[in-house]
């Protein structure tokens, strides 16, 4: 396992003003995640965990403290910058798919390579192709969302983040709308992911089983990392 930091955060704060009233959603939060770890997010409704995933993806910044990811400084960085770095380094998986249901699943995981803005020549057709292939779903290219099982479609949703060869995969719930078994297989296939990849994922959950799963469980209450500890998959 690569010691290397890819996410280093450091006294990070996140404050929503409503009103006259402030809604400290983190309170200094201190985070350091190594290349290849898969770590679990848990914490009740409110306890700052969706917003500690939307900061460290890049998809909202922080009110105060310091971001690095994967050796650059994001705090700080505009809206265009944020996106490219999303783009280029980061994949995401949504307990509701997000797939466009009038899109076929090549087109789907197609979709977000054509957005890249690195200058790097991609064959976006083959990497999708080839995404979906090793997700098992090499017979199901040119399948719309309604033709395919709950288990399926979060296939091609990973098949989608992993196409462009992110650095970190973010996972928000990804079992949440599956049943106990097909959930049971989408873990296996992340878990195989990151140990052929060395993809770091980090996944928000609820689920005890799927957080056990991972290397690390850091649980959050009131904006607070309460606790960071490794599981006995890390052992």
């Amino acid at each position: 396992m690569s010691t290397r930091p890819v996410i280093h955060i450091s006294n990070v704060k996140k404050v929503y003003t409503m009103g006259t009233n402030k809604v400290f959603a983190l309170r200094g939060v201190d985070l350091t995640v190594s290349a290849g770890e898969m770590i679990a997010v848990m914490g009740s409704s409110g306890s700052g965990k969706s917003t500690l995933m939307n900061i460290l993806g890049c998809l909202d910044v922080p009110t105060e403290g310091s971001y690095e990811l994967d050796g650059t400084r994001v705090d700080g960085l505009n809206r265009n910058q944020l996106a490219d770095l999303r783009n280029q380094k980061l994949g995401f998986v949504f307990q509701g798919f997000n797939l466009l249901s009038r899109t076929s699943a090549l087109d789907n995981v197609e979709l977000p390579l054509l957005y890249d803005r690195s200058g790097r020549k991609l064959d976006t057709r083959a990497l999708a192709t080839e995404s979906l292939r090793r997700v098992g779903l090499g017979d199901r290219l040119d399948h719309f969302p309604t033709q395919l099982s709950g288990g399926e479609q979060q296939r091609v949703a990973i098949a989608r983040a992993f196409a462009n060869a992110p650095r970190i995969l973010f996972a928000d719930e990804p079992t949440g709308n599956l049943d106990s078994d097909t959930g049971s297989r989408i873990v296996e296939l992340l878990e195989s992911l990151n140990r052929e990849s060395r993809t770091t994922i980090i996944l928000v959950t609820h689920d005890h089983a799927l957080a056990g799963r991972a290397q690390r469980i850091i649980r959050l209450s009131d904006g607070n990392v309460i606790s960071d500890s490794e599981t006995e998959r890390a052992a």
